[in-house]
Parts: C-alpha cells; sequence; structure tokens
C-alpha cells in the first residue's frame, strides 16, 4: 500500500486548506483511513480518521474546523481545514489501517502545513 498526500503549503492564520491523500497498491487491504499531524517537539496525534463505511472522529477540539471525507471509489480521503492558526501548523501524515496485519498502518511521507504570515 502507498499514500501520497497533497495540498500542503503555507497559509496566512484565519486561511483555509484542503489536504488530500491518494492510496494506490494493495488497496484492498484498506480498512480506517485518517491524517495525524506532528509539530515539532511534539508527539504525532490525531487530526481524524474515518471509516470504510464513513464513521468519523477527531483530535481533540478539532471537530467544526476539520472535516474529514473519502471516496473509496477513487481511494481518496480529504482533509478540509478552516480557520488555521499557528497551532496548526505541523506535517500532516496519511494513514491507513491494514485489515490483514491489525494494528499494523501504512503511512503517507507526510505534507508540512505553515500557517504564517
Amino acid at each position: 500500500v502507498q499514500l501520497v498526500e497533497s495540498g500542503g503549503g503555507l497559509v496566512q492564520p484565519g486561511g483555509s486548506l484542503t489536504l488530500s491523500c491518494a492510496a494506490s497498491g494493495d488497496i484492498d487491504r484498506i480498512t480506517d483511513m485518517g491524517w495525524y499531524r506532528q509539530a515539532p517537539w511534539k508527539q504525532r496525534e490525531l487530526v481524524a480518521a474515518i471509516s470504510l463505511a464513513g464513521r468519523k472522529k477527531y483530535g481533540d477540539s478539532l471537530e467544526g474546523r476539520f472535516a474529514i471525507s473519502r471516496d473509496n471509489a477513487k481511494n481518496t480521503v480529504t482533509l478540509q481545514m478552516s480557520s488555521l492558526t499557528s497551532e496548526d501548523s505541523a506535517v500532516y501524515y496519511c494513514e491507513a489501517d491494514d485489515r490483514h496485519w491489525p494494528g499494523y498502518a501504512h503511512w503517507g511521507q507526510g505534507t508540512q502545513v505553515t500557517v504564517s504570515t
């Protein structure tokens, strides 16, 4: 399974950004997909996750500003982010769970999001 993120970049405070992740390879292995982020000197944290059936969960205090969606036909997962602040600056990683290897996750290479003037 390969995951490729796109859509990161520089955005001003209060702005919006959309990240996309495209899955390829043995995609039938994939179950839940999600986004995590890691800022310098901080632990990687959950941003949002979505199941095959579309059930969603969000990291603390992110629901309302962030929205995750998934297109199973296109094997993509999207993260829409709004009202961004400097605290949202981080490397954002796409993640996919593997039905054959419970507890194992596939990861993308990450995409940088910087919120700054």
